[in-house]
């Protein structure tokens, strides 16, 4: 495959502590991950938190966000009340997912937030970590990824984004009950190809690639000094919840499951 073209980040030297989120799947639907993930935005000692995709179960585009103070506030309006708040006291970074690729400027500028290139290289503390959603690496998921390469065209977004808001949340909502409908059958995500992150990792200069998507977290040792390392995915409802956190200090990366108010 072609890499694609690496972004570069530099982290400030004041920052002691990142923090790595991914594959929320946010909605009004799972209030409990909601208020476990409104928790940790309130209390991370993070200097910065770092989203990396799928945030959201769908995002249908930016103006699904009212920010009219005179109606009731909806569930975008509160991700963004979340979000806003964090970004006063630390550095907040998204990357787009298989679920909210509609994203956008608009959203990033109302939360004080900086939407980043898939993939980005990070540099901290001496080190560069490679970071992306990981989607575009499970190469053996050959109908996904021509619907990804499709959906992400503004071929397709334009047209898509001129549709009234309520038609592109019913389109979402059947989009949504098929996926649900697979999970059902057993289909789970393919994985990463090995071969693929290999040739990023080289690409960027870097020896650990940082991503989510797979729902499947866990530590790679791909050899040669290169590994992968894999976000969990948030359920707070599950049994053991899965609300976890990949923390990086410059002492390391570290898993950090936390606690689930009942």
């Amino acid at each position: 495959m072609t890499v694609p073209q690496i972004a570069e980040l530099q982290a400030p030297a004041a920052w002691g502590t990142v923090d790595f989120i991914s594959d929320l799947h946010l909605t009004e639907e799972e209030p409990a991950t909601f208020a476990a993930w409104q928790r940790y935005m309130e209390k991370t000692p993070a200097d910065a938190v770092f989203i990396l995709g799928d945030l959201f179960e769908v995002w249908v585009g930016d103006d699904a966000v009212n920010q009219n103070a005179s109606t009731a506030m909806g569930f975008e309006d509160r991700c963004v009340q979340v979000m806003t708040a964090a970004s006063a006291r630390l550095a907040l970074f998204f990357m787009h997912g298989n679920r909210d690729f509609l994203v956008g400027q608009r959203l990033m500028d109302l939360c004080h937030a900086a939407l980043l290139t898939d993939p980005t290289v990070l540099q901290f503390a001496g080190q560069r970590f490679l970071l992306s959603h990981g989607d575009a690496l499970c190469l053996a998921d050959t109908a996904y990824l021509q619907f990804r390469q499709q959906v992400r065209s503004s071929a397709w977004q334009e047209p898509f984004l001129a549709q009234p808001l309520s038609e592109r949340q019913s389109i979402a909502r059947g989009l949504r009950a098929q996926s649900e409908a697979r999970k059902q059958t057993g289909q789970t995500c393919a994985d990463v190809d090995t071969h693929a992150a290999k040739q990023w990792l080289q690409a960027a200069g870097a020896s650990t690639l940082i991503h989510g998507h797979t729902h499947q977290p866990s530590q790679h040792d791909l050899g040669d000094n290169q590994h992968r390392v894999v976000l969990s995915d948030w359920d707070a409802c599950a049994s053991p919840p899965r609300v976890e956190v990949l923390r990086l200090t410059r002492t390391g990366l570290q898993r950090l499951p936390l606690a689930v108010e009942r």
